[in-house]
């Protein structure tokens, strides 16, 4: 177990906040599961005392397997999970709960080197909050990763259901992405990512843009955020991740994604 203890703040009630794109977040509360994982409960007890009391419904394993096993059978809408468990570790349990949904996913995590933080996006985390943390900070980043399903979820009548470039295909209406008939992995902040950027093809997007966008415009985070998840998108779609030809580097800006390839680019 990771030292850290919560530093107990009152935040403001959740029932009063609107998530971006027209849902209300009353309406989904109190069908909103979120599964903690911590093997140290006056953590997981102030985290669920912090939670139930906005009206989440909070389920909570103190081992890595039970919180796998928690997982399939709770089918939880949110994961809070603890890095530093003793007998499976949480980027392991991240890994194997990855494996059997995409649900959103928040790593505790001790460590505040940024390769610890690297690790846990790369394994499918969208999340990481290092301890000590605020209980303030934590509902701050449960609310804005539900206002980003239910923004995805949300119907958008603008919004083709199919993006087709190339042999890359975002199917937005079944959230699945193709390339060259095989279908790719991405965390959820991945898709919505790729996503805006191919809705976007041939602008030029700023960092800042893309964190108000897909993280949400109270995102605690920093630019790197962004670095780091188009570092790993860059794995899964381009054919060289080290010389990129579909998301481009603008300096000093951010990224643009190409709607056309050069001959003999896939």
């Amino acid at each position: 177990m990771s030292p850290g203890l919560l530093e107990c703040e009152t935040a403001p009630p959740l029932a009063s906040i609107l998530v971006h794109g027209g849902t209300d977040i009353v309406a989904v509360l109190k069908e909103t599961k979120i599964l903690v994982v911590d093997d140290e409960p006056s953590i997981t007890k102030s985290i669920q005392y912090s939670l139930e009391k906005e009206g989440y419904n909070v389920i909570v394993a103190h081992t890595g397997p039970d919180g796998v096993e928690m997982a399939k059978q709770h089918k939880p809408n949110l994961v809070i999970l603890d890095v530093m468990l003793p007998d499976l570790d949480g980027y392991e349990v991240c890994r194997m709960i990855r494996a059997e949904m995409p649900v959103p996913i928040i790593m505790l995590t001790a460590k505040g080197e940024e390769i610890d933080k690297v690790v846990g996006l790369e394994i499918g985390a969208d999340e990481y909050v290092t301890k000590p943390f605020s209980l303030r900070e934590l509902q701050a980043r449960v609310k804005a990763l539900l206002r980003l399903v239910a923004r995805h979820h949300a119907s958008k009548p603008a919004e083709p259901e199919r993006i087709e470039m190339g042999d890359l295909i975002i199917d937005i209406a079944r959230h699945e992405v193709t390339l060259g008939g095989k279908a790719l992995t991405l965390t959820l902040k991945e898709f919505e990512l790729l996503k805006l950027l191919a809705l976007n093809a041939n602008k030029v997007l700023s960092r800042e843009y893309l964190i108000e966008q897909v993280w949400g415009y109270d995102f605690a985070g920093e630019g790197r955020t962004v670095d780091v998840h188009i570092h790993w998108l860059r794995e899964k779609i381009e054919r060289d991740p080290n010389h990129p030809c579909r998301i481009q580097t603008v300096r000093g800006v951010g990224y643009r994604f190409e709607r056309r390839l050069r001959a003999g680019e896939t």
